[in-house]
């Protein structure tokens, strides 16, 4: 089933205990395309990037056969850009630089062809562009995903309300639940923030785990532990991105295959982190990703009779 992807594309600089990565491609529109793309070969992406951008930092893109024709090129303008650096234990970072350039007067542009996806994944980005997305296909996606954050619910809280009214799924970070909400229990936060129009909810810990609310049920994949752990940029949005590319592939929006959805998504996230960007998701296989996702379900499966109580 077709995926349409909205989302930043452009240059990070990211330092860490273990050293810098130089300037690499990123953006959330990268992280969530070449994660969904272990699964579907129908994904477009719809961006915008500057006169700065190398044609061959399209090649990932290209290579997993992602429709770029949504990517607007601005031959007056650069590509965004940021850079941060994580502090030890790399659960906390400072941003030093945010660049919008391109991004400033983004006006998403979604070619003929891709107005009618299956499945539509919306970045991280400003609410007012998330709407105008939602405002201009010319059907309902079987399912939307949206990402957002806090300097979002301090700077343009209304128009993050009304996007909430119109998708099925958010998908947001702990501390970030509890900013929306205003709840410090995520059980509560989960129950508000489905109040505001989500029917799922995805709470994302790091390195504690996920959890996918829906009405009274709650379900947790726990993080994979790893040896080594070099830069947590992208993981977020790499996990969306497995989590509908994996609910595309199979069709089926039930809450138990989104648990299914939230292992995979977990998997890849697990990948991503091991390496600096987006150079991890481009040198493993399917048999890795099958591989890793045994390890998660041998992490937590066992059996035990009911008279071992």
């Amino acid at each position: 089933m077709s995926i349409l992807v909205v989302g930043s594309i452009g240059f990070d600089f990211i330092e860490t205990p273990f050293g810098n990565s130089g300037k690499i491609i990123g953006g959330a529109g990268t992280y969530i395309c070449l994660s969904a793309s272990f699964f579907s070969n129908k994904i477009s992406v719809v961006s915008k990037v500057g006169k700065d951008f190398p044609t061959s930092y399209m090649q990932p893109f290209i290579a997993r056969k992602i429709n770029t024709r949504g990517i607007q090129v601005d031959q007056n303008e650069e590509t965004f850009f940021w850079s941060g650096k994580y502090n030890s234990d790399l659960n906390t970072r400072i941003t030093k630089h945010t660049q919008l350039n391109v991004l400033k007067n983004f006006i998403p542009e979604i070619p003929p062809h891709i107005l009618k996806p299956e499945f539509l994944v919306l970045g991280n980005m400003s609410p007012q562009i998330q709407k105008m997305v939602l405002e201009n296909l010319n059907s309902k996606p079987k399912l939307v995903l949206m990402d957002t954050m806090n300097y979002w619910m301090s700077q343009e809280l209304e128009q993050l309300k009304l996007v909430l009214k119109k998708v099925d799924i958010i998908s947001i970070k702990d501390e970030e639940a509890r900013e929306l909400s205003g709840e410090y229990s995520l059980i509560k936060s989960a129950s508000k923030i489905r109040k505001m129009g989500p029917k799922f909810v995805i709470i994302r810990k790091g390195d504690h785990g996920t959890l996918l609310f829906y009405n009274k049920f709650i379900f947790f994949a726990p993080s994979l532990p790893l040896v080594e752990i070099y830069d947590p940029t992208g993981a977020g949005d790499t996990f969306n991105g497995g989590f509908i590319g994996y609910l595309s592939k199979s069709g089926d929006i039930s809450f138990d295959n989104m648990k299914r959805a939230v292992i995979f998504g977990s998997a890849l996230s697990s990948f991503c982190v091991e390496k600096f960007g987006t150079e991890q998701l481009q040198s493993i296989n399917q048999n890795d990703l099958s591989d890793r996702v045994q390890q998660f379900v041998d992490m937590v499966q066992f059996n035990y009779e009911i008279e071992d109580l």
